[in-house]
């Protein structure tokens, strides 16, 4: 997939159109805690960060931003940071401790307690089925691997579309497919940890089957309007000389189109290698219908793309890394490229075109960018202040960026910035921080940075301000004076 640079006039500031929807949000086990209250189970991320060696320094959810102690707290700085809506999912075994079976109301009742807090303040809920928790007694049978975890999934969405369905107008089936198979079955850096492309084949066809049942079962308890849609994260792979085209095309496949295809063309993906693809015998008649029915939107989480050249795997230079798979060719970063501290290159123009490229593919179905923001390496100042201007300035340049696909005739519907607050990063731990608001882990503490105030802005105005006014070059920078005192 090509990615063609383009400039764009930062000098002015940027109208969107009526209606945009402007969010942020999280996902359970980042921020939640709690991990033991309420008779929630366990899920494969509990037993994976507590495996030594899986997470950074050791780290793990167990309190986190302690958000499920803090409901009312953390809904106050949503609705103080000025946007209409906030994307949070269910732990699955928050509702359903071994993944099946009877409901535990009292977990069922915070996530209702959620929504109808949400709404009270006039900010939309947008809940996301499946963000990765998986429970561990679903895992102990197989996981994504297993068959069975789709219909277990669809349950769960037949339970929230019933006890949910009255607060919640807008669902996420499922939360970045590729990074579940990849890195949970495949590259065994998320939880589960497996390493077996076996595995991996199985689990990729058994998620987007859980995506179709769930997608159908929210149908059926849902009412009229409610909008329903998967998140996918298809990054851009970019050719950079032509004797690596074929590559990039063939990650293109495997890491995108393998999800992708199946959900708007009931099709997996020619183009990628067989071990890749899930085999024939797993696809049951009628799967592909059901992984293929219509969507009401697409969610669409960028943060970077990928440069793809010829390169010697025995004499890596700087800026190259090996791709497994491909011998003879590397993934490039240029040493002056702007990159965040997770070292992913900072190319907003690359959404752009990603966004186009989506809508022809998607015929205009509408798209929201339900994820986007940068890591930084955040800290309070002695005036008690969090100065995060990256932060301003990668939220600017995608905003702009997104400005364009519209301009384009791209049907954006939405932008979604992550993430609300500093969570657990995964297997980075806590080290690694996205957040609008600051958090002090030690006491749970919530602090605004100066990108809460600029992202308010532009969520409670619906316009983007030029580079100019942004960052002058004398007078004041972007303020947090809009955005509330430290929780």
């Amino acid at each position: 997939m090509s990615v063609i640079s383009h400039s764009s006039d930062l000098m002015r500031s940027r109208r969107f159109p009526e209606g945009f929807l402007w969010g942020t949000g999280t996902s359970s086990y980042q921020i939640e805690g709690a991990v033991t209250a309420d008779g929630r189970g366990r899920s494969i991320w509990d037993v994976f960060a507590h495996t030594r060696g899986n997470v950074f320094r050791g780290d793990n959810g167990d309190i986190a931003c302690d958000s499920y102690n803090r409901l009312d707290d953390d809904v106050r700085i949503i609705k103080d940071l000025g946007v209409g809506a906030y994307r949070f999912s269910v732990a699955w075994s928050r509702v359903q401790p071994t993944g099946s079976g009877a409901v535990n109301q009292a977990g069922l009742d915070y996530y209702r307690r959620l929504a109808e807090r949400l709404r009270e303040n006039g900010v939309q809920p947008v809940a996301t089925v499946y963000h990765w928790d998986l429970p561990q007694a679903l895992e102990d049978q197989g996981g994504w691997a297993n068959r069975d975890t789709a219909q277990r999934m669809a349950e769960l969405a037949l339970i929230l579309g019933a006890e949910l369905g009255d607060q919640v107008s807008m669902w996420i089936t499922i939360n970045e497919p590729l990074q579940t198979v990849h890195q949970g079955y495949r590259a065994g850096t998320h939880a589960p940890g497996l390493c077996d492309d076996a595995l991996a084949a199985a689990a990729n066809h058994h998620i987007l089957l859980g995506h179709g049942l769930v997608l159908q079962a929210l149908r059926q308890t849902t009412g009229a309007g409610t909008l329903i849609g998967p998140t996918m994260d298809p990054d851009p792979y970019v050719a950079l000389d032509a004797e690596s085209e074929a590559v990039a095309d063939a990650m293109d496949a495997e890491f995108n189109l393998v999800y992708l295809d199946p959900v708007l063309h009931q099709r997996y993906p020619e183009g990628a290698r067989p071990e890749m693809l899930p085999p024939e015998a797993l696809i049951h008649d009628g799967d592909m219908e059901l992984i293929g029915a219509p969507i009401d939107f697409l969610g669409v989480n960028y943060y970077r793309p990928h440069h793809i050249r010829r390169g010697d795997w025995s004499d890596l230079r700087i800026g190259e890394a090996a791709i497994p798979g491909f011998p003879g060719f590397v993934e490039y970063q240029a040493p002056e490229q702007e990159r965040t501290v997770m070292d992913w290159p900072v190319v907003p123009a690359a959404l752009r075109d990603l966004l186009g490229r989506l809508h022809a593919d998607t015929d205009g179905l509408p798209l929201y960018i339900t994820e986007n923001g940068c890591a930084a390496d955040d800290y309070v100042s002695p005036d008690g202040t969090i100065d995060d201007y990256e932060r301003i300035a990668y939220i600017h340049g995608h905003l702009d960026a997104a400005a364009d696909a519209i301009a384009d005739g791209v049907n954006l519907a939405g932008y979604f910035h992550w993430s609300l607050m500093d969570n657990f990063e995964w297997a980075h731990g806590y080290r690694r921080r996205f957040g609008l608001h600051y958090v002090d882990f030690e006491t749970g503490r919530r602090v605004p940075k100066r990108s809460a105030g600029f992202y308010g802005d532009v969520a409670r105005t619906g316009t983007l301000p030029s580079w100019e006014e942004t960052f002058p070059l004398d007078g004041p920078m972007p303020s947090a004076s809009t955005t509330p005192a430290a929780v």
